[in-house]
């Protein structure tokens, strides 16, 4: 089941929330429904990666937890805070500039997917717990209409 609250308007947050799954299409569309089109692919790409961490690796996929993730644009920044019922886990806590720092090694299964955030995203933040995950994408300036003629 998804739940669904309206559309962020202003300075509020919309929300959507989910039984844990990895059928994440009809999620997406909806996160992505007021992006322009030329980012859309990028953020699919991370936003995807971000929701499949918290219902897999956060609810190990448990149908009875949920993923809440609320959204919002806030002056030129779109946000994402992804929330999961999970025990959390300990984000690494580097404060570089280079996202592939964030790679794992060659034999490692998982972690491929925290380089891919940080290169999508302009801000990747975790909580104490490491249950909760902030994104934030950075717009470009939109032109002001000037009213001088």
């Amino acid at each position: 089941m998804i739940t669904i609250s309206l559309r962020p308007v202003g300075r509020y947050w919309g929300t959507i929330s989910f039984a844990s799954t990895l059928y994440l299409c009809p999620i997406l569309d909806l996160l992505l429904a007021e992006i322009p089109a030329k980012l859309q692919a990028e953020l699919r790409l991370g936003l995807q990666e971000a929701l499949v961490n918290a219902a897999k690796h956060g609810n190990n996929l448990d149908p009875s937890k949920t993923v809440l993730v609320r959204f919002s644009l806030i002056d030129n920044q779109y946000w994402w805070v992804i929330s999961d019922q999970g025990e959390g886990f300990n984000p690494t806590t580097s404060h570089t500039e280079d996202p592939t720092d964030y790679l794992p090694s060659d034999e490692a299964e998982n972690g491929r997917g925290m380089c891919l955030l940080h290169q999508i995203f302009d801000q990747v933040e975790w909580n104490r717990k490491g249950t909760e995950l902030r994104l934030c994408k950075q717009m470009e300036n939109r032109p002001r209409l000037s009213l001088r003629r």
